[in-house]
């Protein structure tokens, strides 16, 4: 076998270079992205520094639900993401009552109070509001209340501004998991 000359290296490199691109730019863009957690907002779920990978994916195929970690673009600067959860859906009514959520659904069917035991250990305040969303819009909060900008102070989030939900978390290697912040992992 003949050695490869400096120039077929190059070529060599060069195409791997563009097949990497190739396949890398389209997941990044239009599948999967990191995400970086900044901030007190999630805790416990998620700290300060903790590493995601986004599923930008999924969500062009079925709606977000109840409870998913979303990553989202902060309505009033579309620049700044953040990371929540999702309390309420399109159509609905949350109502925040002490510390108890109660969701309307507006079909009749009785009012919903969340199961939020998943929080436990978080320190909850007592507060008052009502927030009608509607067809194209989703109410979300961070898991500590207290820390968090969320629905509560900037109102409904529209669903354009979803970006996808948490799907694995790599950093810190103690913590890595799958679909981190999944209400059913919590209970």
């Amino acid at each position: 076998m003949k050695p490869q000359s400096s120039d077929g290296i190059v070529d060599d490199l060069v195409k791997f270079a563009l097949i990497a691109l190739l396949i890398v730019i389209p997941v990044r863009i239009f599948v999967a992205q990191p995400f970086i957690v900044r901030g007190a907002s999630m805790e416990p779920t998620f700290f300060n520094g903790e590493y995601l990978v986004v599923d930008q994916f999924s969500y062009r195929f079925e709606k977000p639900s109840r409870g998913d970690v979303i990553i989202l673009r902060y309505p009033k600067d579309e620049s700044i993401f953040f990371i929540k959860r999702i309390i309420g859906l399109p159509g609905e009514t949350v109502e925040l009552v002490g510390s108890q959520v109660i969701i309307q659904k507006g079909n009749g069917e009785a009012p919903l109070i969340l199961d939020e035991s998943y929080l436990s250990g978080t320190r909850l305040q007592n507060e008052y509001g009502v927030y009608a969303l509607d067809e194209d819009e989703y109410f979300v909060m961070g898991d500590n209340r207290k820390e968090s900008s969320d629905s509560r102070s900037w109102g409904p989030l529209p669903e354009r501004d979803v970006i996808g939900r948490a799907l694995v978390r790599l950093f810190p290697v103690t913590r890595i998991n799958v679909l981190p912040g999944d209400i059913q992992e919590q209970q």
